[in-house]
């Protein structure tokens, strides 16, 4: 009934290397499934719980928050009962990680999931760093982008896994102190990465 969180730096490979992980292991991959539950339990879109989630601590937000009105809100959601900002989306986060934590045999990307289940006694917190030349490489070979592109996404995303953690009052998030396992991905690849790992989750 083990439980791994997999945090990283975007572009280090945390969503191809935790996808392997769960397959190598028999393990649920839970990532689209978060917003899924959490679009269920606020009842609106998955799309809505994504942009938000995209856009935390971001200028979307706050103009949610502050300037539009709950009726223009409800049009573009799932149903005229259902509201969710950043700080439900907060709440909903906690709660949902919890829940699918105790499930068990999950890999879980992301999200803070390394704070939210520190005290779990069947989780282990795996950490994937690179260098910010490398995870742009990794981002034109895996997704089919152009280097300024890459560059562009990669510095984007730096800044919304930043602005999350300061949302949860969080600032040591690549501290090795939180974490089982470090992985630098400049040093070893995803082959490697993947045995360490379930060499690990299995003793």
């Amino acid at each position: 009934m083990a439980v791994i969180t997999i945090s990283r730096q975007f572009g280090a490979g945390g969503m191809t290397l935790g996808k392997m992980i769960a397959e190598e292991l028999g393990y649920t991959f839970a990532d689209q499934d978060i917003v899924q539950r959490v679009a269920k339990e606020a009842n609106v879109s998955p799309h809505w719980v994504e942009t938000v989630e995209k856009e935390a601590g971001g200028k979307l937000s706050r103009f949610i928050t502050k300037m539009v009105s709950k009726p223009l809100v409800d049009r573009i959601l799932k149903d005229e009962r259902g509201y969710i900002d950043e700080e439900t989306y907060l709440d909903y986060i906690v709660l949902i990680i919890a829940q699918i934590a105790d499930e068990g045999d999950v890999v879980i990307l992301g999200r803070g999931s390394q704070y939210i289940l520190n005290d779990h006694p069947d989780a282990y917190h795996i950490l994937l760093i690179n260098d910010f030349e490398n995870r742009v490489k990794f981002m034109q070979k895996n997704y089919d982008l152009s280097p300024g592109k890459a560059a562009q996404v990669v510095n984007r995303e730096d800044k919304r896994r930043m602005s999350l953690y300061r949302k949860l009052g969080k600032t040591d998030y690549d501290s090795s102190a939180l974490y089982h396992l470090v992985l630098n991905m400049g040093r070893i690849n995803l082959q490697q990465a993947l045995k360490m790992v379930c060499d690990l989750v299995k003793l």
